[in-house]
């Protein structure tokens, strides 16, 4: 893959999204609506994560939550490459269930940097079967034909994920924002194409402008029109995966239009609207 190059890739099992990226981007602060687990291949990188400022480096798994507010900076001028998986959260819900014998279906990745040579190399094979079949990185193959395809990467997705639970990861302690927030943004969630304002914020929550400002960093990470942004691209990306034409998904969204869609699109994911259609169309 070309340096400064993302490549979205088709997946095997709906719900999952696989990307490579070799690059010297600078990713701004913004959240997924999906978790998302990789592998760093070359290179280093510092980031924000739910735990404060992590770096990680070659051979290093990186996790992040939905709506983990995180960013991402390479270490040095040469770069960094690494390939995600990312699960839309049933899927996880789903697994958590399975691994914990019923017990619970909650689950968060509580370490955003994990340096396990077993998590790698479990991951590598996952990425592999998911995204074409072909051979695992120890040579192996990766994915049976025919039939067996989907248990195998049923089995070797409920393997990682079992790995990843028992290398400390799990039921993180309860970080609830406080109901005046929770009103405002709620108000941004239910529709976030509305032109809603400081002053709408304000007289959702019972706060001033300059309180639901400063509350809504301090419980959210971002600034309430940073998060208006970040609910309009979570929004354009899932009318994308629906079909929709891009110029209809940014009018949908609350995009003025779709080069501005676009432009946040590029920024925040790395890649086109029209590369992310083609890959999950």
């Amino acid at each position: 893959m070309a340096r400064g190059q993302f490549k979205m890739l088709r997946c095997a099992i709906a719900g999952i999204e696989a990307v490579e990226a070799e690059t010297c981007h600078t990713f701004p602060r913004h959240t997924h609506e999906q978790f998302g687990i990789g592998v760093i291949h070359s290179g280093a990188q510092k980031s924000l994560s739910g735990r404060g400022m992590v770096e990680a480096g070659p051979g290093d798994a990186i996790t992040v939550n939905p709506g983990e507010v995180h960013d991402g900076a390479p270490i040095g001028d040469a770069g960094r490459s690494w390939r995600m998986l990312y699960f839309d959260p049933p899927l996880i819900v789903e697994a958590a269930r399975d691994i914990s014998q019923g017990r619970t279906g909650t689950f968060e990745f509580t370490r955003p940097v994990i340096g396990d040579t077993r998590i790698a190399t479990r991951f590598g094979a996952l990425f592999s079967a998911m995204t074409a079949g072909g051979q695992a990185a120890d040579g192996t193959e990766a994915t049976p034909a025919g039939a067996q395809a989907s248990v195998a990467r049923e089995e070797m997705t409920l393997m990682l994920l079992a790995e990843v639970m028992r290398d400390g990861n799990g039921f993180a302690p309860d970080r609830s924002i406080p109901a005046p927030i929770s009103a405002a943004r709620s108000l941004i969630d239910e529709d976030p194409a509305a032109a809603t304002t400081l002053a709408d914020l304000a007289r959702e929550s019972g706060l001033s402008r300059f309180q639901v400002l400063r509350g809504f960093v301090k419980a959210t990470g971002l600034t309430a029109h940073a998060y208006i942004l970040q609910r309009r691209i979570a929004a354009a990306r899932r009318l994308i995966a629906q079909g929709k034409p891009l110029a209809q998904a940014a009018l949908e969204s609350g995009f003025a239009d779709q080069s501005h869609m676009t432009r946040m699109f590029v920024r925040t994911y790395g890649i086109s609207p029209g590369a992310y259609a083609d890959a999950v169309g």
